[in-house]
């Protein structure tokens, strides 16, 4: 669920391009454009206006195509406008037209009484769907804020954690540096899309793609590196927690325990990477992403190593070894 109240006029205001353009303005019911939008759901109401109301699911946005008009001009020519009067007595968001249609007269008038907006776009009804359910599913998506920084490096979005002084912002820096990209510095707004892909943004667009950098205080990416060293927002795949070396504490050195984060119920794999003096720590995660890149194709190294010290151990060649040193003892 969205954080705030999200409005049909927020709708219509919501900056899209190209291809998830919406295309939609207000043809009617202009007072109703501050009605909420509560349901990231559509309907399309054709059995409401043939005068089947039971179910009907008003909450959600109505969307009208080809044939909705087609039978709401069939109702208006029989007279029969009983059905639609019946419709705004419920609490209706918004009504949208597809293929830039337009309703009746009557159909406006009662819009209008009860204050329900009418939207209309020049987009067919299976291609304007698909693009709504996609932006409504992004709006309405369960979704937090997270210190860390999100990195893309060799594709993959890497969610870089750890304490405040620990080096994320030198270690995202030296990763640009190197040709990676950085998509969100300091707080990461984290959602979650289609219940298990989570995507990464800057928490501000107006400080978007700057860095703090102790010692050197705010630079702007974008001006330093270029367009090439930013991204707007990617798929988080990869969870480094970074931390100060702890000489106490075993750290798995084979790769073969896997272990995971989750954030808003997804779970993400998440390497520990301990930072002392002489570690390169970008080199680390450029490694690591390769890595998990390969783990993704179905090839997992430690897994292999282990195979081959098995089979090793197995072989004539380790038995002999093995014997030959009991018999010099």
């Amino acid at each position: 669920m969205a954080d705030k109240q999200f409005t049909v006029l927020d709708l219509i205001d919501i900056d899209l391009k190209d291809h998830n353009s919406l295309n939609l303005h207000c043809i009617g019911g202009r007072k109703g454009l501050g009605q909420e939008i509560s349901v990231p759901d559509l309907n399309r109401p054709g059995l409401a206006i043939m005068g089947f109301y039971e179910s009907f699911a008003h909450q959600r946005i109505q969307v009208f195509g080809r044939g909705e008009v087609a039978c709401l001009k069939k109702m208006t020519t029989e007279g029969r406008f009983d059905t639609i009067q019946q419709m705004f007595s419920f609490s209706i968001p918004c009504c949208i037209f597809t293929h830039n249609l337009s309703p009746d007269k009557e159909f406006f008038e009662e819009a209008e009484k009860n204050h329900c907006p009418i939207l209309q776009t020049d987009l067919g009804t299976s291609e304007f769907v698909m693009r709504l359910m996609r932006i409504l599913s992004s709006i309405f998506a369960p979704q937090k804020s997270i210190h860390g920084v999100l990195v893309e490096v060799y594709g993959l979005g890497i969610l870089i954690l750890g304490d405040s002084g620990v080096g994320k912002s030198e270690t995202a820096l030296e990763l640009i540096e190197r040709g990676h990209r950085l998509v969100a510095d300091d707080v990461v707004d984290i959602r979650c899309v289609n219940g298990n892909i989570l995507i990464g943004t800057g928490a501000n667009k107006i400080i978007g793609h700057h860095m703090e950098i102790r010692g050197l205080g705010i630079i702007n990416i974008t001006h330093l590196f270029g367009v090439g060293a930013i991204r707007d927002r990617k798929q988080i795949q990869l969870v480094a927690m970074l931390e100060e070396w702890d000489s106490e504490k075993n750290y798995d050195r084979l790769g073969t325990e896997e272990n995971y984060m989750e954030i808003l119920g997804v779970s993400i794999p998440r390497l520990d990477i301990p930072v002392k003096p002489g570690r390169n720590i970008p080199i680390i995660l450029e490694t690591a992403a390769m890595n998990e890149r390969l783990k993704k194709m179905g090839y997992n190294s430690a897994e292999e190593f282990n195979r081959n010290i098995l089979k090793w151990i197995e072989s004539d060649t380790a038995r002999s070894v093995y014997f030959g040193q009991e018999d010099i003892i």
